[in-house]
């Protein structure tokens, strides 16, 4: 391992909720929950302000309200954060080459092979450095933690959260992490953490004591010699420049089961959409269609097709989506559906004649197999929801899914990704009306959907007005970039730990 702390972990704190505060002045110091608002919504990030009643990250929606009844509840805003990501890894790479993106608002840096720092002090000016830099570019606050390791890394972050910055001075580790819970240790989550607790143990230290051939005989070979290996502050694991994505996919949790298969076929196919446009944005294309179903019952089943050649034509993948979902018995109600695309290539100009040749393809086998269904369909009768209306119904609004740092990868939660222009007015997103100028959705119903007029350059918060949903005077806008205010990086908190 390491002699200098030379590894950065940087953790943006209550990221989502931050940034709304941040982009709307009359949240700033109250009780923020950002997730999915529905019944099966869970919380995806909520301020200190909301956990301070107890609410925490993939804490049931209906739980959290009952707790803290008078925060503000929010759906995600994907976009914006991403752009601030994007800022944030910005000013990472440029103190290294080994930057590790976790989530958007969580990464490893190797500041040794950037070159910035080699010893304790130079690393501390260099995290002290980031964290005014964050603050000047976005607004936000992010907490820091240095050490020799990954694992101590974060684990620093961790203890200085919030807006905090935590040295671990290497040769105190073990003596550090000994009454630290068990918990403590990445791979130990609750199964785990119960099956050492039932063995007598409840602390890093005593994982130490038991030694190695105890930790096998409770957690098995690979599982028990990496957690005691991690008990004795030994963790070699290098910085991982950040791969690139290997899918692309998108998915929606519904409020409420969805039984008619015509709606199902509809859903599946705007989902389909939704994930092409992400490949295009992204500028790849893919040759293998990606189905994921979740049932009634919680089963979750995925299907999945490779065309000849790749694509980023949303009919064949629209097409595919599609066959693959006449696999699955949908009978007993769908909660959840997603679309992927995977084996991802840069689109090049040779990719034209498989694309063209896998649609053909597609198509001639859609039509067969429509003849052999009706063939085999007795007169009189369709498949199932055949006599519904041809248009699809729109979906329910999703959902986010658990938050790990919401797994911004390749999957992302599909909450913030609502179409407002289907006048669908999502509590905290962007609009604009022709009158009164740029506001933020407070909520909505009954027809009536409710504004308060402010930006993130607002002084005091804004005025609240209350509009028909179909008003023409009122459309969806984009997010306005965060301002950073006055005095940022100022006082910033750095306490080694010795």
């Amino acid at each position: 391992m390491r002699t200098a702390p030379t590894i950065l972990h940087l953790d943006m704190d209550a990221f989502y909720a931050s940034a709304e505060q941040a982009a709307k002045p009359s949240l700033r110091g109250k009780a923020v929950v950002v997730g999915g608002l529905g019944p099966r919504g869970v919380v995806a990030t909520a301020s200190y302000e909301a956990r301070r009643f107890g609410v925490h990250s993939a804490m049931p929606m209906g739980q959290a309200r009952r707790l803290a009844p008078n925060a503000a509840y929010l759906v995600p805003r994907f976009g914006l954060y991403r752009e601030i990501s994007d800022q944030v890894m910005t000013l990472l790479r440029e103190l290294s080459p080994l930057v590790e993106p976790l989530s958007l608002d969580e990464a490893f840096v190797d500041l040794e092979a950037g070159g910035v720092a080699d010893d304790q002090a130079s690393a501390l000016a260099v995290g002290e450095r980031l964290r005014a830099d964050i603050k000047a570019v976005t607004g936000l606050a992010g907490s820091v933690g240095l050490a020799a390791s990954k694992m101590l890394a974060k684990i620093a972050s961790e203890e200085a959260k919030p807006d905090g910055l935590r040295l671990i001075v290497p040769g105190i580790e073990r003596d550090l992490l000994g009454p630290m819970p068990v918990r403590t240790l990445p791979g130990v989550g609750p199964a785990t953490g119960d099956h050492l607790r039932r063995g007598g143990i409840t602390t890093v230290g005593e994982i130490a004591e038991a030694g190695e051939d105890e930790l096998v005989r409770l957690l098995g070979k690979s599982h028990g010699s990496a957690l005691y290996a991690m008990a004795l502050a030994r963790d070699e694991r290098p910085v991982v420049a950040e791969r690139e994505s290997k899918s692309v996919s998108v998915e929606d949790t519904y409020d409420v089961d969805i039984h008619d298969r015509v709606r199902v076929r509809g859903e599946v196919a705007r989902l389909a959409d939704r994930c092409v446009e992400r490949l295009r944005a992204a500028g790849h294309s893919g040759r293998t269609i990606v189905l994921k179903v979740r049932r009634f019952d919680f089963s979750t089943l995925t299907r999945s097709e490779t065309l000849r050649g790749p694509t980023d034509d949303p009919g064949v993948v629209r097409e595919a989506a599609a066959r693959l979902l006449e696999s699955v018995d949908t009978t007993g109600g769908v909660r959840l559906l997603g679309v992927g695309v995977t084996g991802l290539a840069d689109y090049t100009q040779e990719d034209l004649f498989a694309q063209a040749q896998a649609q053909a393809e597609a198509e001639a086998q859609a039509q067969a197999q429509a003849q052999a269904r009706a063939q085999a369909l007795e007169p009189g009768e369709g498949e199932d929801g055949a006599g519904a209306a041809g248009e699809a119904v729109e979906g329910a609004t999703g959902t986010a899914e658990a938050a790990q740092g919401v797994t911004e990868a390749a999957e992302e939660p599909s909450a913030g990704e609502v179409p407002l222009g289907a006048r669908r007015w999502a509590a905290g997103h962007d609009v604009r009306h022709a009158r009164y100028g740029h506001g933020w959705v407070q909520g909505s119903g009954l027809g009536r959907v409710t504004v308060r007029f402010e930006t993130p350059e607002s002084s005091v918060p804004g005025r609240v007005r209350t509009f028909r949903t179909d008003d023409p005077a009122l459309e969806p806008a984009e997010p306005l970039p965060l301002v950073a205010s006055p005095g940022d990086g100022d006082g910033a908190e750095s306490r080694p730990l010795v």
